[in-house]
């Protein structure tokens, strides 16, 4: 990481920036710090081999003034989230934070607790729980739920509860509707490009320091270790449905397509106390993450947060969430949901208003602007995500990737469109004179911008390299919005060190075991490299045992398509395997030599054909380019 200055316009941003800021409202670092218990002995959480998943000590660089290189609100929001511990929302409810990019509570109960969101890792999930038994007692753990499902919500739950303890019926694992089809989905049908793109977004090469990652406004990274995944076993369909476990009592309100597709609130009737998941938190949050997934719905996430209010806002005393800290009193409770739901519709009405007078996304976010009494509140400023960024997702929601200008209907991709911007600039070497210019007065967007066109049109253009990261550097530098730093030092990083590829992937052995039958080909399908297969027909016929099932896939004109069937199809290989093994045979790539031999699998027909299959699958890369062609 460069050790550069903030340059003067960086520096002065950052003043401008700063005078319009409450920084006198100090309010949230005495809610950060209520009910604190005490803080784990041990500093650095560790994999079985040894490897470091989690560093609760990695920040503690961050006392004091925000340095030049940081914006002081995104500095703030950071000295916040490094408040890690055992803390008390009320008697009966604790939360154990700092130990993931998520928070972890366990309620209270008569014969035992009740475990909400245990964190991405299974290492730090049972650091986590170590330090609350520590203070609070063994307890036997009557029930876990997955608020929804983000893998920062489910991931470490082995590191809680064994799946003996499932299946035996001892621990009960409570989920919205539909749970299982999108956690898994979105950790493996895209997994490959959001996890390198997640390695921007999270800043997980960079060095921890006042140059580099300093957190992503939400928690301050995700850990490393193992994620792990026990299957539902009492799905919330409805809101109104109750639920009492180890005798707490729980009400449940269902809010799809929010922050996630499957995600829901609930409120402790016995405490007065409303858990909303991650349909609320101290900052703005996403309706589309800069490492992709499905556009969220801007408008359903404020009505619903409406509903929240009308159910249980004249009788709550306080709001926890799974990120951050917890807001105390009725008044002050309903008002942080007010002003939550307030940014979601806010947002999304103005959106539409400007896209329906004829201005596109991009226009829509450098115009629009928030109600002063926003901009005044630090709950709704945009750690996490922006108003620029979100703007572009409800206008990519109703609208779609095309302007409606037709000069835009058909453009040159990314490196032909470079050679030509660069020709017509006069060249490399001219092009990077411009953006010289543009970096020196300030005007790093511009900057960044020719100097992208030049790297796409010579990747080892040694000035254009230079200037390109740091004009990153200074954009990351200024960005209130910890994912924005993140990705400008990402790709700064990358550029002058090479590419850091994937350090993490969501794809574990849990999730991978967790797939369905036509998860499964679904996988598959995505992979057929379509042009080679477009001459390629081919059946196969899929006796699945412990499901008593039958599936059929056919290879036509290039697709996989699959049907479940009565039975195999006539004159096709027909493979007979349980479900585990499929995934193995299929998702994982086993050899099918092995699996006749040992019998997991039986065939009738040719089993060359499954290899004709899989030699139509073209192959994943975690190490794409982002910044390069």
């Amino acid at each position: 990481m460069s050790q550069n200055r903030a340059t003067e316009a960086t520096r002065g941003s950052l003043a401008d920036a700063v005078a319009a800021m409450p920084m006198a409202d100090e309010r949230d670092f005495a809610d950060a710090a209520r009910g604190f218990v005490a803080r784990s002995a041990v500093r650095q959480i560790t994999a079985a081999d040894g490897r470091v998943v989690w560093d609760l000590d990695a920040y503690g660089f961050m006392d004091g003034e925000a340095p030049e290189t940081v914006n002081p609100s995104l500095w703030r929001q950071g000295r916040l989230l490094i408040e890690d511990g055992l803390f008390e929302v009320v008697p009966g409810i604790y939360q154990l934070r700092g130990f993931d990019l998520s928070v972890m509570s366990v309620i209270e109960g008569d014969s035992g607790v009740v475990v909400v969101d245990p964190l991405i890792s299974k290492e730090t999930a049972a650091a986590a729980f170590a330090l609350y038994t520590e203070h609070r007692g063994a307890r036997p753990v009557a029930a876990v739920i997955y608020s929804h499902s983000h893998i920062d919500h489910f991931g470490g739950v082995k590191g809680i509860v064994s799946a003996d303890d499932v299946a035996s019926g001892r621990t009960q694992i409570i989920a919205p509707d539909g749970f299982m089809e999108h956690a898994v989905s979105e950790n493996v049908f895209a997994g490959t490009a959001m996890a390198r793109r997640a390695g921007y977004m999270y800043g997980a090469a960079l060095a921890k320091g006042p140059y580099g990652q300093i957190g992503s406004g939400l928690g301050q990274t995700v850990s490393t270790g193992e994620a792990t995944l026990i299957p539902p076993t009492i799905s919330i369909t409805r809101t109104g449905q109750t639920l009492t476990t180890a005798g707490v009592r729980f009400v449940f309100q269902v809010t799809p397509g929010t922050e996630a597709p499957a995600e829901m609130n609930f409120y402790l009737p016995d405490h007065r106390a409303l858990c909303t998941a991650e349909n609320t938190s101290h900052t703005l949050h996403n309706v589309l993450t800069l490492r992709g997934a499905q556009v969220r719905d801007a408008r359903a996430w404020a009505d619903y947060l409406t509903e929240t209010i009308s159910l249980w806002g004249e009788e709550l005393d306080v709001v926890f969430a799974s990120h951050h800290w917890p807001t105390w009193g009725r008044p002050d409770a309903v008002e942080f949901l007010s002003t939550q739901r307030d940014l979601y519709s806010y947002i999304h009405d103005q959106t539409l208003r400007l896209l329906n007078v004829g201005c596109v996304g991009a226009e829509i976010a450098e115009t629009l602007r928030m109600p002063p009494a926003l901009e005044a509140t630090w709950s709704a400023r945009g750690y996490y995500g922006t108003v620029s960024h979100n703007v572009k997702a409800i206008y990519q929601r109703y609208m779609g990737w095309y302007d409606g200008n037709p000069a835009h209907l058909w453009g040159h991709p990314p490196v032909a469109a470079a050679r030509r911007y660069v020709a017509a600039m006069g060249g490399p070497d001219a092009a990077v004179d411009t953006a010289r210019r543009a970096f020196d007065q300030g005007d790093y967007r511009w900057a960044v911008e020719v100097l992208d066109h030049v790297l796409f049109t010579d990747e080892d253009h040694t000035r254009a390299r230079t200037l390109q990261a740091d004009a990153f550097e200074q954009l990351g530098f200024g960005a209130e919005n910890g994912t924005w730093r993140n990705a400008f030092l990402s790709g700064a990083h990358e550029l002058r060190h090479g590419q850091f590829g994937t350090p993490s992937t969501a794809a574990s052995p849990d999730i991978m075991a967790a797939l369905t039958v036509q998860q499964v080909f679904a996988g598959v399908g995505i992979r057929i490299d379509g042009p080679r297969a477009w001459d390629e027909h081919i059946v196969l016929s899929w006796v699945v045992t412990d499901e008593g099932t039958t599936h059929v896939t056919e290879v036509r004109n290039g697709a996989l398509n699959q049907r479940v069937a009565d039975g195999p199809a006539p004159g096709s290989t027909t493979f007979t395997l349980t479900r585990p093994a499929l995934i193995a045979l299929v998702a994982e790539g086993r050899d099918i030599a092995t699996a006749l031999a040992d019998g997991t699998v039986s065939v009738e027909g040719d089993p060359a054909d499954l290899g004709r299959l899989v030699d139509l699958l073209g192959p994943v890369d975690p190490d794409f380019a982002v910044v390069t062609p």
